[in-house]
């Protein structure tokens, strides 16, 4: 039978022979790595955000490649040679249109920034001081976005650019809207200034914005990704205006921190950790260098 006073010692013995040394603590002579509270996992909402953007990526890469090619060898345009194989045109085509159409319904894999127009999102808070601070920058937010796709049009429609440029745009577009979403965003830091995409005033724009240049682009796939876009912003801002409560912090707690589902904040915190500590690596080692 143990003792009250041998268990206290055998207690003292496990103590002294724990050491923590930074994010590991030595136990009998071996580090044990310990996990850090900070650490957040990826949650399903930003995992579909990367896929997107990997997709994204690899079509962007793809069609410019097709673009240089026609360029210095001739041939066939992109349009054209997206048009000589329907099955994988059907394909791309059909994925954004599901990603829009399920953007007019409540989904968990998606970000509240989207979600928060449904009435089944709306969490009331008991303040009817209804607050959007980035409201006042959306003017700004479409003025920007329209001079550039305006001279874009302009050029197209004077035959200085084709078929096959306005479309590669519209998919470098699709990647920068994503990279606006994961990492950094121009809209949110220079004209909005919101907390971030869950209160962003504008964020179910980002289809409309994206095929803004198939406008011009005279093709059935064209013009109706350009139409159910156009429906997903009218359908956001009619929303606005009937119920603004929904888009502001201060009256719909769905937007709070603690109600988040996304943990994109954290994530670009984790990236902004991660490149200072790649700065701080390569100064050192240009310093060693030196």
């Amino acid at each position: 039978m143990r003792s009250a006073g041998s268990g206290s010692t055998n207690r003292s013995n496990s103590q002294n022979c724990t050491e923590t040394r930074g994010a590991a603590v030595v136990r009998y002579g071996k580090e044990v790595p310990v996990k850090r509270k900070d650490k957040i996992r990826l949650s399903p909402v930003s995992t579909m955000h990367y896929i997107r953007f990997a997709l994204r990526l690899i079509i962007f890469g793809v069609l410019l490649v097709l673009y240089v090619l026609y360029r210095l060898f001739g041939g066939d345009d992109i349009a054209s040679v997206i048009e000589s194989y329907p099955a994988l045109l059907v394909l791309i085509w059909a994925v954004f249109v599901a990603e829009m159409i399920f953007r007019f319904f409540p989904s968990r894999i998606e970000s509240p920034g989207c979600q928060k127009q449904f009435a089944c999102n709306y969490t009331k808070t008991g303040r009817t001081d209804i607050v959007i601070q980035d409201n006042h920058g959306v003017m700004m937010a479409a003025f920007v976005w329209m001079v550039p796709n305006v001279i874009l049009g302009a050029l197209y429609m004077e035959g200085i650019l084709d078929d096959g440029i306005m479309i590669l745009v519209c998919s470098a577009y699709s990647v920068c809207d994503m990279i606006c979403i994961l990492f950094f965003c121009p809209f949110q830091t220079w004209i909005l200034k919101n907390k971030c995409c869950c209160t962003c005033r504008i964020y179910n724009w980002d289809y409309a914005m994206m095929f803004t240049p198939l406008f011009f682009v005279r093709k059935p796939y064209t013009w109706s990704l350009v139409a159910l876009s156009v429906a997903l912003l009218a359908r956001w801002e009619i929303t606005f205006y009937f119920h603004p409560e929904r888009f502001s912090e201060d009256t719909n707690g769905y937007l709070n921190c603690a109600n988040c589902n996304e943990k994109l904040c954290h994530h670009k915190d984790q990236l902004k950790r991660l490149w200072k500590q790649i700065a701080e690596f390569t100064q050192k080692r240009i310093g060693k260098l030196k």
